[in-house]
C-alpha cells in the first residue's frame, strides 16, 4: 500500500467497515437494552408476583425436570444469594418444592409444584401471545432470519475463561 491510500477489503475502505460496523454495534446495543427493559415490565403485567428472573427458573425448572438451586446458578450466569432469594420467594408462593435427590440423599433438587406448572404454562402463553401480537405484521422470511440471529447471537459461550489458578498435575 502507498503512502496516503486507503486499505480496501471487499471494495470498502476498511476504515468505513469499521465504522458501520461499530454504528451497527452501537444500535443492537441499545435495542437489546430497550428489549430487556420491555421484558422486564411486561414480566410484572403478566403475573404480578413472577418477576422475569423467576419465569426464568421455572421454565429451566420445568425444561430440565428439576436440579440443584446451584445449577440454576450457573445455568443462567446469576450469583448463587440472587439465585437463592428467588428460590425461597418461589418456595413461599408454593410454586417449586424441594425433594430429596434420589441418587445422593444430601443433595435437594428443586422441582415445580403443580401450581408452578400451571401460572408458568399462563404466562408462557401470554409471552407467546404478546410476541405474535407484535410480530404479526412481519413476513415470515424476516421472522425466521430473526429467529437464526437470536439463536445464534445467545449460543455464543463467550470467551473461554483464563484460568489464573491451574490445577497442579497429578502425582
Amino acid at each position: 500500500m502507498q503512502p496516503g491510500e486507503e486499505a480496501v477489503v471487499e471494495g470498502v475502505p476498511v476504515e468505513a467497515a469499521e465504522s458501520a460496523q461499530s454504528e451497527s454495534v452501537e444500535t443492537i446495543q441499545r435495542e437489546m437494552t430497550v428489549f430487556a427493559r420491555r421484558a422486564r415490565a411486561s414480566a410484572g403485567r403478566l403475573h404480578p408476583e413472577l418477576s422475569l428472573v423467576s419465569y426464568t427458573l421455572l421454565g429451566h425448572l420445568e425444561e430440565s425436570g428439576g436440579c440443584r438451586a446451584t445449577d440454576l446458578a450457573a445455568h443462567h450466569a446469576l450469583d448463587k444469594s440472587t439465585v437463592s432469594r428467588q428460590v425461597a420467594a418461589l418456595e413461599r408462593t408454593g410454586l417449586i418444592e424441594r425433594r430429596q435427590d434420589p441418587e445422593d440423599h444430601r443433595v435437594q433438587l428443586l422441582h415445580l409444584t403443580g401450581a408452578g406448572r400451571r401460572i408458568l404454562a399462563q404466562v408462557t402463553e401470554s409471552r407467546r401471545e404478546a410476541f405474535r401480537e407484535r410480530l404479526a405484521q412481519w413476513p415470515e422470511a424476516d421472522l425466521e432470519r430473526f429467529a437464526r440471529y437470536l439463536v445464534r447471537y445467545n449460543e455464543w459461550q463467550g470467551p473461554t475463561p483464563i484460568n489464573t489458578h491451574p490445577t497442579p498435575p497429578p502425582p
